[in-house]
């Protein structure tokens, strides 16, 4: 029996790799630091029943009319609003991802934004390297307390629970915002639900959670900005278009929030002259929640078992519109 056909959108860790060329007919775009260019995209698929994909890569009608023989899309992430579901649904063709696996690195990540703009990490190693480190005073570099402070969780999921959780060590009050009560989350957290401007207006550290739709798509600007406290540290680890960033670099300006911690933007990947760089009280990273060794690799190998699953008849780990195309 043949090899089912799959294109890959990038080389992926050998582990992942190894899985994918054991079952299946493998085609790639072999250039690792570069997106997979659309013309070659659009060629890969056309003889593909499956396709493994990155968060840049555009998943859309006219990708799947391309793709006369396409039975299921296996993105290496937790969030797919780079693909139409819809769409693959309406042509019967699953859509995976890969939850879970790094609900634990970007909670860390989310604390490593708090913890260096709270005490203005960043802004201290550049007036060392600038040569500007003079002698002690009281109010030289001084930052906000972690300890004793609240907490608010916007989109207390599986990585905004892990936020809460880490939160223990520091004797924080915690709060978040769902679209509904999430009692199960309280029992293990001891965090309230709040309103969502209620917890703008009482958090001391504010950390964004939630998934990019269209209800959550420019859910942060002038208004929520200027809901928040004066000293509020604000931090996105969710995905950029939440933040309209005009707004943010506005309220950076002016003091309220006082700082922030960015790890995803607008529209990926940001240049050197961004407005947000240009601030002292913002941290920015380039994106990098899930990038530690083992998430990475833990993440590649699920987006091929899932592609192999689905093209080999075995239960697929984590499929997102299952009911939608009758698997």
């Amino acid at each position: 029996m043949s090899k089912p056909t799959i294109f890959l959108t990038r080389r992926l860790q050998p582990a992942a790799m190894r899985i994918l060329e054991q079952a299946c007919q493998v085609s790639l775009w072999d250039v690792e630091d570069q997106p997979c260019p659309r013309d070659v995209l659009l060629r890969g698929v056309a003889e593909a029943e499956g396709l493994l994909c990155l968060l840049p890569d555009r998943i859309d009608s006219e990708l799947l009319e391309a793709a006369p023989h396409l039975r299921v899309v296996a993105t290496m992430a937790v969030g797919y609003d780079n693909i139409d579901v819809a769409a693959c649904s309406a042509r019967r063709v699953l859509v995976t991802n890969t939850p879970g696996v790094l609900t634990e690195t970007t909670a860390d990540l989310a604390w490593a934004l708090l913890l260096a703009a709270a005490r203005r990490i960043v802004e201290g190693q550049r007036m060392i390297e600038r040569g500007e480190w003079g002698p002690w005073y009281p109010m030289q570099m001084v930052g906000i307390d972690l300890c004793g402070a609240t907490l608010g969780v916007v989109g207390a999921g599986r990585i905004g629970g892990a936020v809460l959780r880490r939160a223990t060590g520091f004797s924080m009050d915690l709060c978040y915002y769902n679209r509904r009560p999430d009692p199960e989350l309280e029992a293990r957290t001891a965090a309230r639900y709040l309103p969502f401007d209620e917890l703008l207006r009482t958090s001391d550290m504010i950390v964004v959670t939630l998934p990019l739709n269209d209800t959550t798509r420019g859910m942060f600007g002038a208004r929520e900005f200027a809901l928040m406290r004066e000293n509020a540290i604000f931090v996105n680890v969710a995905r950029g278009p939440i933040v309209r960033e005009g707004d943010l670099v506005a309220a950076l300006r002016s003091g309220r929030p006082r700082a922030a911690g960015i790890d995803v933007f607008e529209r990926e990947p940001i240049g050197a002259d961004h407005p947000l760089l240009a601030l002292p009280n913002c941290v920015c990273v380039p994106h990098i929640g899930s990038a530690t060794i083992a998430t990475r690799t833990r993440m590649a190998t699920l987006a091929a078992e899932n592609l192999v699953a689905a093209l080999t008849g075995g239960p697929v780990p984590s499929p997102v519109n299952a009911e939608a195309v009758g698997w």
